[in-house]
């Protein structure tokens, strides 16, 4: 049986001590999160999900959803714990105060996702689904529709989903079919069929708020000629009461490798009522306002399955007694030595401890940018906050979780052949795992989006702020005798990045394989120096605390060891991945179609 313990304490660390969160109590956000509530919510949010999600995730997979009449049901247990979620308030977290939420900032709210999560992450997928749905109703919907549905989905009495893919059609949109019709009442009658919707049908809430893509009759053709619209599940009378099925039925669910306990769903539009969301013919602009929402959302899942699964094969490893150490027994008492004093297994132990602390910086920081670019009353103060946002997203997305579905493997292999036993429980977290490099926009996509969208943003200004942001970390601390080993080595990758880019400058305009070819590469090495400048952060303030005499002493040394070992043995992957990039497409693309 698996477990699972948030890392309440990491997240502490984190919070106040290394992005020391009290220095920007000035802003709105911030203003109600003080260090004794942020604690508070960290401990009850690691309650919540220790001893009301984690033990019904197992019996979850097991059971999966079912749809009989019409109507989806989810596993036992499933119901209640997302209504214990609801009544907490734990929706409404990070919500706009103006109707129902707390106003608390993403930083808090990507700590909860992390621990949802891990602890289950199918059903952790419902309420996320509706927040991103939520934000994009709050930025483009009118103040009658604002007021109509954010406060009982802010709440979690309603639902939300995201509804992009149809059968033939995923990536390309501009292939989308789902058409809208004008009604004399300004709705419009909704018909076609998308595929792969989370959370499509299901009894945890009342209603659910679809957010749907179609055509109106007459639009553009490709994405230009893309609306957005509200589908409720359940049409919804002027007083806000619940009225008639509207014309939206799950045709089936979908039998998926993982996160069985998620409905994902086929719908079925037959002249449903929806509502035009936003401008016409504007709605990928609208949506893509959910899509990075989810991204980052997608991100902190391939974090959340490294984390649990690295907590049960270190449990694990502890435990199981297998050969000696190649030192000499540790435990000469015993038949044998726990498997813990193997290197090999500390090797994978290592790399997923270095993974896992390295993304929560990470996404923490990323939170913390959200936090700025809302709440910052200085306008370039946001705009640099956007900017590294919107350069980060698909790096976080595809990175952390590529990492996760690896992290979840060498977990796995670190138990074995009862790591392939459902019994213990990894087999699980790597079918979960193994989505979300596919959803919410494929790795390569991400990949793309960074290579051809965000490096030439501006003409590169933003990844020359990237670029700033670390050599200023480098250019601080490189004569602190304790940094000068990160910094040294933190600085020759940022030039391996900076040479990767001024090779896709030169070459990629001439021949745009080079970009498609390279753009994974690109993107991994991008994400290490990012780590890098994590770790690196983390380090500087744990050797500040420990000259101090401040904080957990073992705790702060974990912290410098660890970050010791990405940086010899997972930073250096950075010259490799620029040679790489710089061998371009031409033996990527050199066999004939036939050939494969």
């Amino acid at each position: 049986m698996p477990k699972y313990d948030a890392p309440v304490k990491d997240y502490k660390f984190l919070i106040h001590d290394v992005f020391d969160i009290q220095r920007f109590a000035d802003l709105e956000v911030f203003k109600e999160a003080s260090p004794d509530l942020i604690d508070a919510v960290l401990e009850e949010a690691a309650k919540l999900t220790e001893n009301v999600f984690q033990p019904i995730n197992q019996s979850g997979d097991a059971e999966g959803c079912v749809l009989q009449n019409g109507v989806v049901t989810t596993p036992k247990g499933f119901k209640e714990a997302y209504e214990q979620f609801r009544e907490g308030g734990w929706l409404s977290l990070t919500g706009d105060p103006d109707y129902g939420g707390q106003g608390l900032p993403m930083v808090m709210g990507i700590a909860l996702n992390e621990m949802m999560v891990s602890s289950n992450w199918g059903l952790a997928m419902c309420p996320g689904l509706t927040k991103g749905a939520s934000e994009t109703i709050e930025t483009w919907g009118t103040d009658e529709q604002k007021q109509f549905y954010l406060p009982k989905m802010i709440s979690g009495e309603w639902a939300g989903t995201m509804n992009l893919t149809e059968p033939h059609c995923g990536t390309d949109l501009g292939l989308l079919r789902t058409k809208a019709e004008p009604n004399d009442d300004g709705s419009y009658s909704i018909t076609g069929t998308k595929i792969f919707i989370s959370s499509g049908d299901h009894d945890l809430t009342d209603n659910i708020i679809h957010l749907v893509l179609a055509r109106i009759a007459g639009a553009p053709e490709g994405t230009d000629g893309i609306s957005l619209f509200i589908v409720p599940k359940i049409n919804i009378n002027d007083d806000g009461s619940l009225a008639d099925r509207n014309g939206v039925t799950c045709g089936s669910l979908e039998e998926k490798m993982g996160i069985h306990s998620n409905p994902t769903c086929l719908l079925n539009y037959d002249g449903a009522k929806g509502y035009l969301l936003g401008p016409e013919n504007k709605g990928m602009r609208a949506m893509f306002t959910m899509m990075n929402e989810a991204r980052l959302g997608v991100a902190v899942q391939g974090l959340a399955i490294a984390e649990v699964a690295q907590q049960n094969a270190a449990d694990y490893a502890r435990e199981r007694i297998q050969g000696r150490s190649l030192t000499g027994a540790k435990y000469p008492d015993k038949a044998a030595d726990p498997i813990i004093v193997h290197p090999d297994v500390r090797r994978m132990l290592m790399t997923n401890r270095a993974f896992t602390g390295g993304a929560r910086a990470m996404t923490l920081w990323a939170a913390l940018q959200i936090d700025i670019s809302h709440s910052d009353a200085d306008e370039q103060k946001r705009e640099n906050a956007k900017d590294m946002l919107a350069l980060l997203t698909p790096v976080l997305k595809s990175y952390m979780t590529d990492q996760g579905v690896e992290a979840a493997s060498r977990a796995m292999q670190c138990l074995g052949g009862h790591g392939y036993i459902k019994e213990w429980g990894l087999e699980q977290f790597l079918r979960d795992a193994r989505i979300a490099p596919i959803y919410e926009g494929t790795n390569g996509i991400q990949a793309m989006d960074l290579i051809g969208r965000k490096l030439p943003r501006r003409n590169g200004e933003v990844i020359r702020k990237f670029f700033s942001l670390i050599q200023a970390f480098v250019d601080e601390n490189k004569d602190n005798e304790q940094m000068n080993r990160y910094t040294t080595q933190l600085e020759k990758a940022l030039q391996r990045q900076q040479a990767a880019t001024m090779w896709l400058m030169q070459n990629a305009m001439d021949n745009p394989d080079h970009a498609g070819a390279t753009a994974h590469y690109y993107l991994n090495l991008m994400a290490l120096v990012s780590m890098g400048f994590a770790w690196g952060t983390i380090v500087l303030k744990a050797q500040q605390m420990l000259a101090a005499g401040e904080g957990d002493k073992a705790f702060l040394e974990d912290k410098i060891k660890t970050a010791n070992f990405f940086y010899s043995h997972i930073l250096p992957e950075t010259t490799s991945l620029r040679y790489k990039v710089e061998a371009g497409a031409d033996d990527v693309m050199a066999l004939s179609e036939d050939s494969f």
